[in-house]
């Protein structure tokens, strides 16, 4: 192979949408184990696999799942920003129908909940799924546009969920539902093979049918979509039904999790971690163009570095600011334009000397 093929080679590799997100996310990894020596390891107890990894991989299913949901409503050239809010209202719903006490009988303790634990699962997801269906029809329907469709949800669906709470953290005391947020199987958390179901699924779904197809069309023009008899307006409601759904998931994680529901603060700022995590794997924001692939590794991005944030001492309150920091670098490498810049300006000092 000539020098001339390897540098064509190199160039289409790093003209790939996901190559950035993929080096960044391992710069993320090597600082982390420069920084913390036993970032890597990996070790096992009680058939457990437990490190800094797993619990990145742990940490990162919900914003994985709201990423999917989000990846197909902006690719539909929409956006969603009520997720947090919906998580809350799933996590807020699930914790109350399950709720849970210690009930004693005959000198045997048992933990006994409000309802049915596969009930409370299947009320949260429909609502959630519900508030993701009101969205779309306010999008595909009414015409709104997406973030003021959206924006009522995230601003009422907080309201919603202290409703549900009573304007208190619930605390759930029925050990089986903990599981679904910090439980394992086969030595992972079971909140990984969760998030990879889904995956799974929707990307089948994209790249063994016409789906995958009809969402870029839809995203790059919608009525042009409609004409060549694409329901365009189907499309998007399922878009933000599907949305909503994810985000109903990961509110019964993080609920599951910390084995408590607070309407105020579950899935805070969730729905921003999940935009940045979409438009780092390179999904575009205009719609047409996306990547479920590279927003699992965009979220895994998002996690690493809040993670490294916290293990290397970095104060709480410049969190934000290192992460948009990050975000905003690695968005200007991944744009052709600002690229195409960088190498005129390289250009043009070798071109006058040429000239002298």
């Amino acid at each position: 192979m000539s020098n001339t093929d390897s540098v064509s080679i190199v160039a289409r590799v790093f003209r790939h949408r996901l190559v950035w997100p993929v080096i960044t996310l391992l710069i993320l990894l090597a600082i982390n184990a420069i920084f913390n020596p036993s970032f890597l390891h990996i070790e096992v107890r009680g058939g457990h696999l437990y490190g800094s990894l797993i619990d990145i991989l742990n940490r990162a299913s919900p914003l994985v799942l709201v990423s999917l949901g989000m990846t197909l409503v902006i690719a539909t050239r929409g956006i969603d920003i009520s997720v947090g809010a919906v998580v809350a209202i799933a996590a807020a719903l699930a914790a109350w129908m399950i709720g849970g006490s210690l009930v004693v009988s005959n000198g045997a303790a048992a933990e006994v909940s409000r309802f049915p634990m596969w009930l409370a699962i299947v009320a949260a997801l429909a609502v959630a799924a519900v508030c993701g269906l009101w969205n779309g029809l306010l999008v595909a329907r009414v015409g709104m546009q997406p973030i003021i469709a959206t924006l009522i949800l995230m601003v009422a669906g907080r309201g919603i969920a202290q409703l549900i709470t009573g304007g208190q953290i619930i605390t759930i005391y029925y050990a089986p539902f903990f599981f679904i947020g910090s439980g394992y199987l086969f030595g992972l958390p079971f909140s990984v093979y969760i998030a990879t179901v889904v995956f799974a699924v929707v990307y089948l779904a994209i790249t063994r049918s016409a789906l995958g197809l009809f969402i870029q069309s839809v995203g790059i023009n919608p009525n042009a979509a409609r004409v060549a008899g694409v329901r365009s307006r189907r499309i998007i409601v399922c878009a933000y039904m599907f949305c909503g759904f994810c985000a109903g998931v990961a509110g019964l994680l993080i609920s599951s999790n910390v084995k408590s529901a607070d309407g105020n603060n579950a899935g805070q700022l969730l729905e921003l971690d999940a935009i940045l995590a979409v438009t780092l794997g390179g999904t575009a924001l205009t719609g047409g163009r996306f990547s479920l692939v590279g927003s699992v590794i965009g979220a895994l991005i998002i996690q690493t570095l809040t993670y490294g944030i916290y293990s290397l001492g970095v104060p709480p309150e410049i969190n934000l600011v290192v992460k948009a920091a990050v975000v905003f670098v690695v968005m200007l490498l991944q744009s052709a334009e600002f690229r195409a810049s960088l190498r005129q300006l390289v250009q043009r000092p070798a071109r006058g000397e040429v000239a002298r």
